[in-house]
C-alpha cells in the first residue's frame, strides 16, 4: 500500500502531557495544574504536572524521531509557559525556538498546535468568558512573531469538543465543571478564538493555518426512529457543531435547536460566524473509534461515565452505547479501522473537498497494556502494530476513493500523562520507564519502516 509522494509521516504529543518542568523558567499555572490538585480528578491521584521531562530531553526525543525516519512532528505550545498575561516570557519562548531548530536540523517539519487544553489559570472564567478568545489571538500573534519564520504549519485548537463539552458539562477534564450553559458558551468562544487566531496568523504571513477537530462517528443500533434520532443528536454535538460553522458560517440548524435551552441569547455577536468561517489551509482530524448508539433512559450529562465516560452529550442524555463484536483497546474503545475511511470520505465530500482543503490525520493510535520490557529489551506491542496497520489501510483506501489526505501523525511518540486516566494508559510507540529512559517499542520500528518506504507492506 504505497502512499502519495510528499505524504507526511509523523507523530504527535502535547505540551502538558510530556514537558514537565511545570514550575521553572517562568511557566505559570494552567487549569490542568489546578485540576491535578482536585481529589479524585485523576485516576490513581497521579500528578500530571511531571509529564515525562520532554522539556529537558527534547533533543533525545527529536533524535528518536529522526532515527525512525519520520518527517513531521506535531507538538503544542504551553500558553502559560510563553506568556505572563499580555507579556512574553522570554525563557518559555526560547524553549520552543530551540525545539523548532532541533527539528529542522534533523530534517523534521514542525507542526505547531497553539492550544492543547492547558489554558492559563489566570484568565477569569476560562473559555466561558468571551475575552479569552481575544487573549488567545494576542498569544497567537506573539508566538508567530517569534517562530513564524521557521514553522510552516499552524493549527489553532486541538479537539475543542474536549475543552468545551467534556470540560464544562462532563466534568471529566479541566476545569471539571458540570454546567451545560458553560459548555455551550465555551464551545462558541473556542471557535471564535480559532477565527481570531487565524486572523493573527494571516496578518503575520503564516504559510499554512488550520484547526484539528476530533471526530467520533456514530451509527444507529437499528432503524427505529428513536435510535436514528439519538444518533443524530450525538453526531450533532460530537462532530457537526464544530466542523459545520468552520466551513459554512452557520451552526447546523438541528443542533442549534437541540442546544437552545442552554444557548444564551447574546452568545453569538454580529460578525462572529464570519470570523469563525474564514478559509483554512488544512483540516486536521483525530480519530480513535466509531460507536453504535441506541435510545435509552435519560441521565444527566455527568452521569454518562457509567455508560461511556468519553462521551457526555448534553443534547443526548438518553444515548446508550451498544457493544459490537470487535476488538477493544485498553481504553475499552472498539477497533474499527474502516470507520476512519468512512470519516475521511465524509469530510472530503461534505466539507473539505468543495473548499479545496486537504486533510491530515493528526491523531490516531491506541493504548494497550504493553509497558513491560522483555528480556531482550523489546516491548512487543503487536496489538498496536495491528491497529496501526488496519487504520493506515483505511487511509490508503480513502485516498484511492478520492479523499485528499496529505499525512498521518500517529498518537503518540511517548507513553505519557493521559489526562484523567493518569499514566496508566500507554499510547506511545516509545515506552518511558520510571527513570524516564526512552525505550522504543516494536511498533516504533514497524512505523519507522513504513515512513521510510512510504507505504505499508501487505
Amino acid at each position: 500500500m504505497q502512499f502519495p509522494p510528499g505524504f507526511l509521516w509523523g507523530t504527535a504529543t502535547s505540551a502538558f502531557q510530556v514537558e514537565g518542568a511545570h514550575d521553572i523558567d517562568g511557566r505559570q499555572p494552567s487549569i490542568w495544574d489546578e485540576f491535578c490538585d482536585v481529589p479524585g480528578a485523576i485516576e490513581g491521584g497521579e500528578d500530571g504536572r511531571q509529564g515525562v521531562d520532554h522539556y529537558h530531553r527534547y533533543r533525545e526525543d527529536v533524535a528518536l524521531m529522526a532515527g525512525l525516519g519520520l518527517n513531521s512532528y506535531r507538538f503544542s505550545v504551553s500558553w502559560p509557559r510563553v506568556m505572563h498575561g499580555d507579556r512574553v516570557n522570554p525563557a518559555g519562548m526560547d524553549f520552543y525556538s530551540r525545539l523548532v531548530d532541533e527539528l529542522l536540523g534533523a530534517g523534521i517539519e514542525p507542526w505547531l498546535t497553539l492550544y492543547h487544553w492547558d489554558l492559563p489559570a489566570s484568565l477569569p472564567g476560562g473559555w466561558t468568558n468571551r475575552d479569552t478568545a481575544y487573549r488567545f489571538a494576542d498569544y497567537t500573534a506573539a508566538l508567530h512573531d517569534r517562530l513564524g519564520d521557521r514553522v510552516p504549519t499552524w493549527t489553532t485548537l486541538n479537539e475543542p469538543w474536549c475543552s468545551s463539552f467534556l470540560s464544562y458539562a462532563g466534568g471529566e477534564h479541566a476545569p471539571g465543571h458540570t454546567d451545560p450553559v458553560e459548555a455551550v458558551r465555551a464551545m462558541h468562544h473556542l471557535l471564535l478564538g480559532h477565527g481570531l487566531a487565524l486572523q493573527a496568523l494571516r496578518a503575520g504571513g503564516a504559510e499554512r493555518a488550520g484547526i484539528t477537530l476530533n471526530f467520533s462517528p456514530v451509527l444507529p443500533a437499528s432503524d427505529d426512529p428513536a435510535d436514528v434520532d439519538v444518533t443524530r443528536r450525538v453526531d450533532g454535538t460530537s462532530n457537526r457543531v464544530f466542523v459545520h460553522p468552520i466551513f459554512t458560517g452557520e451552526y447546523p440548524p438541528d443542533v442549534r435547536a437541540d442546544l437552545d435551552r442552554w444557548w444564551d441569547a447574546d452568545l453569538v455577536a454580529e460578525g462572529d460566524l464570519a470570523t469563525i468561517s474564514a478559509p483554512i489551509d488544512v483540516l486536521g482530524l483525530n480519530y480513535y473509534a466509531t460507536a453504535m448508539v441506541r435510545a435509552g433512559e435519560p441521565v444527566e450529562p455527568w452521569q454518562v461515565r457509567g455508560r461511556d465516560r468519553w462521551t457526555p452529550h448534553i443534547a443526548a442524555p438518553d444515548a446508550e452505547y451498544v457493544s459490537r463484536d470487535l476488538p477493544r483497546t485498553a481504553m475499552d474503545w472498539e477497533v474499527e479501522g474502516d470507520g476512519l475511511r468512512r470519516l475521511l470520505l465524509w469530510l472530503h465530500r461534505e466539507y473539505a473537498g468543495p473548499a479545496g482543503v486537504p486533510l491530515v490525520v493528526t491523531e490516531n493510535g491506541a493504548a494497550y497494556p504493553d509497558a513491560e520490557v522483555g528480556p531482550d529489551g523489546v516491548v512487543r506491542d503487536l496489538d498496536r502494530i495491528g491497529y496501526l496497520r488496519e487504520h493506515l489501510a483505511a487511509v490508503h483506501a480513502a485516498i484511492a476513493e478520492g479523499a485528499d489526505v496529505r499525512g498521518y501523525l500517529e498518537w503518540s511518540l511517548l507513553d505519557n500523562f493521559e489526562w484523567a486516566w493518569g499514566y496508566d494508559k500507554k499510547f506511545g510507540i516509545v515506552a518511558v520507564d520510571a527513570a524516564l529512559n526512552r525505550i522504543p517499542k516494536a511498533s516504533a520500528a514497524w512505523y519507522g519502516a513504513v515512513a521510510r518506504r512510504g507505504g505499508v507492506e501487505h
